[in-house]
């Protein structure tokens, strides 16, 4: 059965550029790499000014049921029909992606802690951290390069549901990581260590080792029930 790593973190905290530099790093061999991003809903039965409308970090603008599905089915060696969604008409694209899961599957995304059943099919959960300035920065860069967006369009969206929903959503998911990782800043290990991390995932994927999931384990019922037994006594 793969191994699954997830990777959370804030809008540009540097989830797909570290992700793709270590599987460049590591030779690309073994490991599948999927974005949540492709699973914003499909928008095709609204108007472009609806679209504009639609606050895009908030968990409401998520298909989970369908993520849930076919992670679930990557995590069990099934491929998938992945959608890919369009930044520039906000939607989903006509076209799909069929993906193969292999020894070990990578998925980022700043949804990716938010979900207890996504984060319970995790066998590590990461978080990357930076700074609200630099991941405006990071932000202002990005969008305007590479999805048509204009400075007002960038700033207004940033400040009205980037950060808020930042801190509201995305920043305690953090809580539920493995590991936060700083990548704030040009100078810093968090190449080095997520390296490390994947590294470690993929030899205990090629090894066959089963997943050893206990999220949240300390604090189940039958948990507690034996610590006040034993102060009972």
């Amino acid at each position: 059965m793969p191994r699954l790593i997830l990777i959370g973190g804030g809008s540009s905290s540097g989830k797909s550029f570290l992700t793709q530099e270590v599987i460049r790093r590591l030779g690309g061999e073994g490991i599948t790499h999927l974005t949540l991003d492709d699973y914003y809903k499909d928008q095709s039965s609204m108007t472009m000014e609806e679209r504009l409308k639609v606050n895009y970090d908030h968990p409401r603008a998520f298909d989970w049921k369908l993520m849930r599905e076919q992670v679930a089915s990557l995590k069990q060696g099934k491929t998938i029909a992945k959608p890919v969604y369009d930044f520039v008409e906000r939607t989903r694209s006509d076209k799909v992606d069929i993906v193969k899961p292999d020894k070990l599957i990578v998925i980022e995304g700043i949804m990716a802690l938010v979900d207890k059943q996504l984060r319970q099919m995790g066998d590590l959960r990461v978080f990357i951290s930076a700074s609200a300035e630099r991941r405006f920065l990071r932000r202002l860069i990005r969008d305007s390069e590479t999805r048509g967006r204009s400075f007002e369009n960038i700033v207004h969206q940033y400040f009205s549901t980037v950060q808020p929903m930042y801190e509201e959503v995305v920043k305690p998911s953090s809580n539920y990581a493995d590991l936060v990782i700083n990548n704030d800043g040009v100078e810093n290990l968090a190449l080095e260590v997520l390296t490390l991390l994947f590294r470690k995932e993929l030899d205990l994927a090629t090894a066959g080792e089963p997943s050893a999931n206990k999220e949240g384990e300390e604090f189940q019922e039958e948990v507690l029930s034996k610590v006040f037994q034993k102060r009972g006594k």
